[in-house]
């Protein structure tokens, strides 16, 4: 499936080069005049130019020809260097139509070249691997509101090959086989989801209603567990299997609030076990849900009453 986020990459020699004085003409003013360059200048000698350019080069790498680079020997292009007044080194300029629009002096941490990079290919209007892997998470969440599951888990699959470890993909994809009620599949993905993500809200949320999921497959039936309920109010494994059909039946808002009552009956029953499944339910929703906002507030009134 050709979703558009892998343009075909340059050959190295394309996408990064060494340039001269002789060069610099066609390989940074001419060159950007279609695609943004970054030039850094370096010498041998510099110890913190080992370590930034490599970094450069990464980043360059990593926006797969949204951007190039051209490094230029100080040492070699004196006459250049004072025309760009460049005092010290490593300095870094990005060049756009011929133009300088963007630059730094000195070492800098990745995730400040990692912005550069970033930087200089919006300056340019072009979109970023980011940008582009976002657009592809919205295009595949919208898939599976619509009901087109199957589409939206290969999407979700194509963005995690490009990014293993970009959380909305990985959540939409446990949510799509949740969705096709493959629970093992669902569970085996969010099992081995990278470290990096494992804790990340839209784990967490995919987490939640996989186990809604689970216990929707063994729910009762609720009329039978409302005649239990309205039989023995104080029945609380009754209330709390009544809350659980309810979600199962698409009813969440009257799940809520039965598990509200059951909190407010007796909130160490079964060692918390109402609020244990209010937040299930609250982390499986998105945080600006009606049915969040006001089963937390509920909940929280009740706590501080």
């Amino acid at each position: 499936m050709d979703l558009g986020l892998s343009p075909a990459t340059p050959a190295p020699a394309d996408l990064i080069k060494d340039s001269t004085e002789a060069t610099f003409m066609v390989d940074v003013i001419e060159a950007s005049q279609t695609t943004p360059v970054i030039v850094d200048f370096w010498a041998p000698w510099c110890g913190p130019c080992k370590t930034l350019g490599p970094m450069l080069e990464d980043a360059v790498t990593a926006a797969k020809g949204a951007v190039k680079m051209v490094k230029i020997n100080v040492d070699e292009a004196q006459m250049l260097a004072g025309q760009l007044q460049i005092q010290s080194i490593p300095t870094v300029y990005a060049f756009w139509q011929g133009q300088p629009v963007d630059g730094f002096q000195g070492a800098q941490p990745g995730s400040e070249i990692i912005a550069f990079v970033e930087r200089v290919i919006k300056a340019s209007g072009g979109e970023s691997p980011e940008d582009g892997l976002n657009e592809a998470v919205a295009a595949a969440e919208e898939m599976l509101t619509e009901g087109a599951v199957e589409d939206a888990a290969q999407t979700f699959a194509a963005i995690l090959e490009e990014d293993p470890e970009n959380a909305p993909a990985y959540g939409g994809l446990v949510r799509s086989h949740i969705a096709l009620d493959d629970l093992e599949q669902a569970e085996a993905i969010l099992n081995g989801a990278p470290a990096e993500i494992s804790n990340s809200p839209e784990l967490d949320a995919a987490h939640a209603q996989l186990e809604l999921a689970k216990q929707a497959a063994d729910a009762g039936p609720v009329a039978e567990l409302r005649a239990a309920v309205d039989a023995d109010a104080n029945n609380n494994e009754a209330r709390l299997e009544l809350a659980k059909a309810l979600h199962a039946n698409d009813d969440t808002e009257a799940a809520v609030d039965e598990l509200l009552t059951l909190f407010g009956r007796d909130r160490e029953w079964n060692d918390g076990a109402a609020k244990a499944q209010l937040f299930t339910i609250f982390d499986a929703l998105k945080a600006d849900d009606p049915i969040v906002l006001n089963g937390r507030r509920r909940l929280s009134s009740m706590i501080f009453a």
